[in-house]
């Protein structure tokens, strides 16, 4: 949502940030909105001070060094509370009930501390909440499926906590662009047609616009304060091509699914391919079986696609091969086989993309020519000894060989002269063999 600071009451325009931190004092004696300390090096507890303000619509004290419990006053302390950024900082305990009177709130971000317990059900009041991350804590809790009642959440982070069991099929997320559940223990299969209510990632956004400056971005903010002009944007991290990504700004138009490192089991939804607007997609490190969905060619706008470490098998689609958009892809670690598809885009990717698939063939381009590799000193040896030993068997075996036949021949003619001498019978001077 923008909120140009111009359409409010001239009084009501103080902000306090990181090059103002010396005059909180005089903040506390007028109305302030706008209160951003992050990236400020501040240490201890939650500044209960901030509880003060009670016309408060953006906090952010983000990447800082604050620990203990956040204060149960920020949740009561304004009616007007929209942005609440608490990210990579050391806090601890439970995230506290959100007032009845506090249903304003579009942000919260509370990643990257050292919250456990369950997820306050309170939330599901805040009806203008766009943006949840909760990524990098502790929270234990089954999947928040009651959050898919909240028409207009466009980014929900829960990634890298110890959520766990399956993940309601009759969830449907309508505006949902960008979901991260990575790395936790949700298990289960995802019905077939899991995605069919995710509305959002199924229509393309496209800029009309000419000019590159027009470009969209989500949570954009603009304030102004003795004559300057900042922005502030909202923000996210996630795993995107294989590489952890800090995104500054989230374009308008991105669309994400991670659903790694979990024990999902069973197919991967065919509905997937409704979702025509994806960029990224993630499905890897967990335990899908069968055959990789052929609508994944839906997916035009794809630029990363994921689906390592998993038990998939069959044929690479070779529909796949159209998506011309896409950059990275990962098949590493299935059962997968067959022909690998030929395009400019499946050749262009590493080597390990492909690895332990035996059944694949066709990766010389990507590859190279399997090469074999050269022995080294101990195996030469080891294989002279070996050779030495055949040479040997092979010159002692045919000497024994004639040494047997004529041991016979000479002990077989020595045996029957003698058997002849004792039982032999003389006929006309003539020796008749007795056999």
């Amino acid at each position: 949502m923008l909120l140009p600071v111009s359409s409010l009451e001239e009084s009501r325009q103080f902000v306090v940030n990181g090059s103002h931190y010396d005059i909180i004092s005089t903040a506390l004696q007028v109305p302030v909105l706008y209160v951003d300390l992050g990236s400020n090096s501040l240490r201890g507890s939650f500044p209960r001070w901030i509880c003060e303000f009670t016309s408060l619509f953006l906090l952010d004290l983000s990447n800082n060094h604050l620990s203990g419990f956040i204060t149960s006053c920020l949740m009561n302390s304004s009616a007007y509370l929209g942005k609440i950024n608490l990210r990579n900082n050391s806090f601890s305990g439970f995230l506290s009930d959100i007032s009845n009177s506090a249903t304003q709130l579009q942000l919260l971000d509370v990643s990257r501390n050292h919250l456990v317990g369950k997820l306050p059900k309170s939330l599901i009041n805040c009806h203008y909440l766009e943006y949840l991350n909760l990524k990098g804590n502790r929270f234990k809790d089954t999947f928040p499926s009651w959050l898919s009642s909240l028409v207009r959440l466009r980014v929900l982070f829960l990634g890298s906590n110890a959520f766990y069991g399956p993940v309601s099929s009759h969830v449907g997320f309508p505006s949902l662009r960008v979901i991260d559940i990575s790395h936790n223990g949700f298990n289960g299969t995802l019905p077939q047609d899991y995605f069919v209510n995710w509305l959002e990632m199924s229509s393309v956004w496209r800029n009309e616009t000419k000019s590159s400056e027009d470009t969209i971005y989500e949570g954009s903010i603009y304030l102004t304060y003795k004559g300057e002009l900042n922005i502030y944007e909202d923000s996210m991290d996630m795993m995107y091509k294989g590489v952890d990504i800090k995104f500054q700004r989230i374009f308008f138009a991105f669309r994400a699914i991670d659903f790694s490192g979990n024990k999902f089991t069973g197919r991967i939804p065919q509905s997937i391919g409704m979702l025509k607007a994806l960029i990224h997609v993630n499905f890897s490190r967990n335990a899908f079986t069968g055959s990789i969905p052929s609508s994944l060619a839906n997916l035009t706008n794809i630029e990363a696609l994921d689906l390592s470490h998993n038990k998939l098998s069959g044929n690479i689609p070779r529909d796949l091969a159209t998506l011309s958009f896409v950059s990275y892809l990962d098949f590493s670690h299935n059962f997968l086989q067959g022909p690998v598809p030929r395009s400019t885009q499946f050749q262009r990717q590493n080597c390990s993309s492909f690895e332990d698939n035996l059944g694949l063939y066709g990766l010389e381009e990507i590859c190279g020519p399997v090469k074999v590799p050269d022995p080294i000193p101990e195996d030469l040896e080891r294989s002279e000894q070996v050779l030495s030993w055949i040479a040997a068997a092979i010159a002692y075996g045919p000497g024994v060989l004639c040494g047997l036949v004529f041991g016979h021949i000479f002990f077989t003619s020595q045996r029957h002269k003698w058997f002849m001498k004792k039982f032999g019978r003389k006929y006309h001077g003539g020796i008749i063999t007795v056999r």
